[in-house]
């Protein structure tokens, strides 16, 4: 699935239902319910994170810096924890490679779980955003 397809999706949703609620005498719960739809389509959105590398690119850049590669998919609530740090990182959306989702599904037994972080050649899933600051400070 592209990756833009679902924030779409959230968006003309949102705004079909808004202009039913504010043609049927709900102009209220529109202005509620459409920031909520737009909340959900940036959550989902791949624009909120850095542009993703394939797998290969990202390990080598990885090598070369001593920075962590996380993978991610759009709509990962957990991803989105590591924002602050998100331009210090290398991203590899697993929707998008391939080899970077048969590299998560090996770190988790067969399972996408994202985010996978990787340091030094060895995974961690979901860790702690204070564990993936400490590794960027290591890089530095």
């Amino acid at each position: 699935m592209r990756p833009w397809i679902l924030p779409l999706l959230f968006v003309l949703c949102g705004s079909f239902v808004a202009v039913g609620l504010v043609l049927s005498g709900s102009p209220g719960t529109a202005a509620g319910l459409l920031p909520a739809f737009l909340a959900l389509a940036g959550v989902n959105s791949p624009l909120i994170f850095p542009r993703s590398v394939g797998a290969a690119e990202a390990r080598r850049r990885s090598a070369a810096d001593g920075r962590p590669v996380v993978y991610w998919r759009p709509g990962c609530k957990y991803c989105i924890r590591l924002g602050r740090s998100a331009h210090r990182l290398h991203w590899v959306d697993i929707w998008r490679d391939p080899a970077g989702a048969a590299a998560v599904r090996a770190a988790n037994d067969g399972n996408e779980t994202v985010p996978t972080v990787v340091v030094a050649g060895r995974p961690r899933t979901n860790p702690d955003v204070e564990w993936v600051r400490e590794q960027l400070s290591r890089s530095m």
